[in-house]
């Protein structure tokens, strides 16, 4: 007897589904690797499928509101993983063909027990939605923020912002790189953009990093534009000893070792140190590097800098995160907030009189960014404020505040270069004494 074989294109989508569902459930995305699916092709097909999923969330929301008047059945295992991804090939990448979409979508709930009794609802709703394909491409786009977001961040940066956001939430982000050495050259091979400082943009993403020219010899480390900006604001003399909290994958301890200082790395996270640690092997950079709380951390003498870039809501990394859009709360916030305010506390007393303290924050919410700031200065009687200013940000200087702080976000670049930058805040301080 012959045994039955899948059909072509089910285990991927399988793979697919399981993904999805995982950050539905409220975990973060992370695209699918070669070890989880080692046909490049294929994998590059599921991780489009999901990343369209979650970009267009709110507005396959709406369809799925208008598409079951009684709501997603409760306890249905994979369905709404399969159904969200059916939807977004159904309107949003047509050139994926609507029938796999229909084929796969029952094909791939069969095999769930607890969703196959829905395969005719399955089918149903999909052939309902194939029908609608055309109306539903035309949705509104200020669906694709959640209400409560987009209005908080209408009042806070204005709605051309909020236009200029809905549209980076579809492009994605672009792979920005931050180069060792400035090798026109190299930039040249890349195919990238300089955009500001030793920060490249690349034209194309049709290789994975490790494939790039420079790699292997350690000439360059993936850093969004707006991340690579704290450190730079740092402006110590070389040799100075700077304390980086919070420090893996390790991007800027990478740069405050190419700005010549003498680098402590920390981390409370085993596993992101021992990424931090192959980075700077490749790099051929060679911090100090100790595992510890960054909330409790004693040094043994304090240091000339301290750069903090602290665990946040990260709502700035929308383009490549956008499920943070739908797990935003103002109680996720709020604990935030107060280990933020831990952080700052101790950061201050890890720092010698005169040094210079860095906080960022990957976020767009006031109270982790410019309500912390004025927090430090109440809360932390021997610190002042350092304003940044336009000199130091050529092609940027939009982004400083009229406090002196720095406030980026997708619908900034430098030099308006196209792409946008994570959203990011950044506040310098000195310890007066």
């Amino acid at each position: 007897m012959t045994k039955k074989t899948d059909p072509a294109g089910l285990k991927l989508r399988l793979a697919a589904a399981q993904r999805l569902k995982s950050v539905l459930g409220g975990d973060h995305f992370a695209p699918l690797s070669a070890h989880d699916m080692p046909d490049g092709r294929d994998r590059a097909l599921a991780n489009r499928l999901v990343t369209t999923a979650l970009r267009r969330q709110g507005q396959i929301n709406a369809m799925i509101a208008e598409l079951l008047e009684k709501g997603l059945p409760p306890r249905s295992g994979s369905f709404e993983a399969v159904l969200r991804l059916s939807l977004a090939q159904l309107v949003f990448l047509p050139d994926l063909g609507a029938h796999s979409a229909l084929f796969l979508a029952v094909e791939a709930i069969r095999r769930d027990p607890k969703a196959r009794h829905l395969t005719g609802l399955m089918n149903a709703v999909l052939r309902k939605a194939q029908s609608n394909s055309a109306r539903y491409g035309l949705m509104d786009e200020s669906l694709l923020l959640p209400a409560e977001v987009a209005q908080a961040w209408q009042d806070q940066y204005g709605a051309d912002a909020i236009a200029a956001f809905e549209q980076a939430l579809i492009s994605g982000a672009p792979l920005d790189l931050t180069l060792r050495d400035n090798d026109p050259d190299l930039i040249e091979a890349l195919g990238a953009t300089p955009l500001i400082a030793d920060s490249v943009r690349l034209e194309s993403r049709d290789r994975p990093v490790e494939a790039l020219p420079g790699y292997d010899a350690g000439r360059f480390w993936v850093q969004d534009a707006a991340s690579a900006l704290p450190a730079r604001l740092l402006n110590l003399s070389k040799g100075a000893e700077v304390l980086d909290l919070c420090a893996a994958p390790g991007g800027k301890t990478a740069q405050l070792l190419k700005a010549g200082y003498v680098v402590t790395a920390l981390d409370a996270d085993a596993a992101r140190l021992e990424r931090l640690r192959a980075n700077m092997d490749r790099l051929g950079y060679q911090p100090t590097v100790i595992e510890a709380d960054a909330a409790t951390f004693g040094p043994t003498k304090p240091f000339d800098g301290v750069l903090l870039d602290a665990p946040c809501s990260a709502t700035g990394t929308f383009r490549r995160h956008p499920e943070v859009l739908w797990q935003r709360s103002a109680r996720g916030i709020a604990e935030r907030v107060r280990l933020q305010q831990a952080l700052l506390a101790n950061a201050y007393r890890c720092l010698a009189p005169g040094g210079t303290l860095i906080y960022a924050v990957c976020s767009l919410e006031p109270d982790e960014g410019e309500h912390m700031a004025e927090w430090a200065l109440g809360a932390l009687p021997e610190l002042a404020l350092m304003p940044i200013v336009a000199d130091e940000l050529p092609g940027l200087e939009a982004a400083i505040t009229p406090a002196g702080t720095l406030r980026c976000h997708p619908g900034l670049a430098p030099h308006g270069i196209d792409g946008g930058m994570d959203g990011f805040f950044v506040a310098r301080f000195q310890r007066t004494r």
